[in-house]
């Protein structure tokens, strides 16, 4: 299985920004690949996904407009760039190679990398 590992991560004032990468280890083809988040005692969210053969991004609803997903081919990785940051974006994220045809739904996989922890302080 694909290795990801994920980086970037650490504290920052309300409306502030981070970035966020990820190595895509073991991605060699044509699919999706996404971002989740998982705050202390809640549930695994989706958060962002793009859909390398379309080149079509996915959003969810509580970070549209502020969260942005890429892809840099070259260096075989991702980045999640996050504006105007809140307390609820608090939480450990993930990056996961995922099922292109299912891609829109920002679907959890079987197998996480390493994540890496954002705090929004208000």
């Amino acid at each position: 299985q694909a290795q990801m590992v994920a980086s970037g991560g650490g504290s920052v004032q309300a409306g502030g920004s981070l970035t966020l990468s990820c190595k895509t280890f073991g991605y060699t083809g044509e699919g999706c690949l996404g971002w989740f988040r998982q705050a202390p005692g809640q549930e695994r969210e989706g958060v962002a996904s793009l859909n390398t053969r379309t080149g079509l991004l996915y959003y969810a609803d509580s970070v549209k407009g502020r969260f942005t997903i890429s892809q840099n081919k070259a260096t075989d990785s991702m980045n999640l760039r996050m504006n105007s940051l809140g307390p609820e974006d608090t939480a450990l994220y993930h990056c996961a190679l995922l099922n292109g045809d299912t891609c829109h739904l920002i679907l959890p996989p079987a197998f996480w990398g390493q994540g890496t922890q954002v705090t929004v302080s208000s």
